[in-house]
């Protein structure tokens, strides 16, 4: 597993849960609005890796404390690896909550026959013309849909979210996720924060108003039936 950052304490990340959370090296997107450029578009420092031992040797100490282990990027399902680590976290008694942006299927069927992640969280990035345009031609738009549908139908828990940009998305952007998800379980809006982006360009005029967040909430509840706007 190449990591490049561990953060060791959050309860944000795993709902209802305290957990550490891992930040794997490499993605194959390129979202402009990612807030992880060192992990995506930057060389992967030496002195940022952090030892598979360190983070065994950090659980070990922290089973009395700590409820679950986050895996996030980047993107985990690049991790040759990624299986086996899973395996050797459960073993230790932790939940394993597993963020993803869909574009790995097998992977994603992988690990649920496995029944090895408790909790998964996937990344909606667009609706379907979106994703067909943003996506490079190594990655299939059918990989998107499989993976939906195999965490709908088999995964233990799990929630879908977006991370909504202006000028990238609108309001209505919310009608084409939602025909994506439908029937889904949970789902998070996320607006979109100025800050440490790949595209540097991104700023405040690129955020939704509240009022506009409320619209998306109400185009989107009409496909699935719990819908929160993530603060």
């Amino acid at each position: 597993m190449l990591i490049s950052g561990f953060q060791k304490s959050t309860l944000l990340d795993y709902p209802g849960k305290v957990a550490c959370i891992l930040f794997t090296y490499g993605c194959n997107l390129r979202c402009e609005y990612c807030h992880n450029p060192e992990l995506v578009i930057f060389p992967c420092q030496k002195k940022n890796i952090v030892q598979e031992e360190e983070v065994f040797s950090f659980l070990e100490s922290r089973k009395a404390l700590l409820d679950a282990v986050v895996i996030t990027g980047g993107e985990p399902t690049l991790q040759k690896d990624l299986i086996p680590f899973i395996k050797k976290i459960k073993n230790m008694g932790y939940l394993v909550k597993l963020d993803t942006n869909g574009t790995n299927s097998k992977i994603v069927e992988d690990i649920l026959n496995l029944d090895i992640v408790d909790y998964w969280a996937m990344d909606i990035k667009y609706e379907k013309e979106l994703y067909i345009q943003n996506l490079t031609e190594n990655i299939n738009y059918e990989e998107i849909k499989r993976s939906i549908w195999l965490i709908m139908e088999r995964g233990k828990d799990y929630e879908f979210r977006t991370t909504y940009v202006k000028g990238i998305h609108t309001t209505e952007s919310a009608n084409g996720i939602g025909e994506l998800i439908e029937g889904a379980k949970r789902y998070y809006i996320q607006n979109f924060r100025p800050g440490k982006t790949i595209n540097p360009s991104l700023n405040r005029s690129n955020s939704f108003t509240p009022k506009e967040l409320k619209e998306i909430k109400k185009e989107i509840s009409n496909y699935v039936k719990n819908v929160e706007i993530r603060e």
